[in-house]
């Protein structure tokens, strides 16, 4: 695994935005804005089973995450790497702490979805390994 360099820590611990992409099954390329931490080791992203990224990486774990910083779009961070691990433990618990990075709240089921929208779904923590990194500014 590759070390994020400190410099661009910032992009990673939010509240900044990513651009995942990931592999259709025909080779085409699908991108998704999501949201996303970093615990050190993985990149993580939070997504329910049977969402088309959460397919394509089980097919092919190879992905690339893009995030830009909205202050200076001349610091960002191009990461690529390979989903090594998908997770379905404490999915709400990571999920509640994205939303308190990226909106200030406490909880995602109440205040972006109904609590009853958790009801009949799974989610899932794609952990990424990062591979290469590339970063421009400062």
């Amino acid at each position: 695994m590759t070390a994020i360099p400190e410099s661009h820590l910032d992009l990673v611990n939010g509240p900044v935005y990513g651009v995942l992409s990931t592999h259709m099954p025909n080779g085409d390329i699908q991108s998704t804005l999501v949201w996303f931490d970093y615990d050190g080791e993985f990149i993580r992203v939070n997504t329910k089973r049977g969402r088309v990224k959460e397919r394509n990486v089980v097919a092919n774990p190879n992905v690339s995450l893009l995030a830009v910083d909205t202050g200076n779009p001349w610091k960002y961070i191009a990461i690529r790497g390979r989903v090594a691990h998908i997770s379905e433990e404490n999915t709400v618990a990571h999920l509640d702490g994205l939303t308190k990075i990226y909106l200030g709240q406490d909880h995602y089921y109440g205040t972006v979805e109904p609590p009853e929208a958790l009801e009949g779904i799974t989610r899932c923590i794609l952990k990424i390994a990062v591979e290469h990194v590339m970063t421009v500014g400062e």
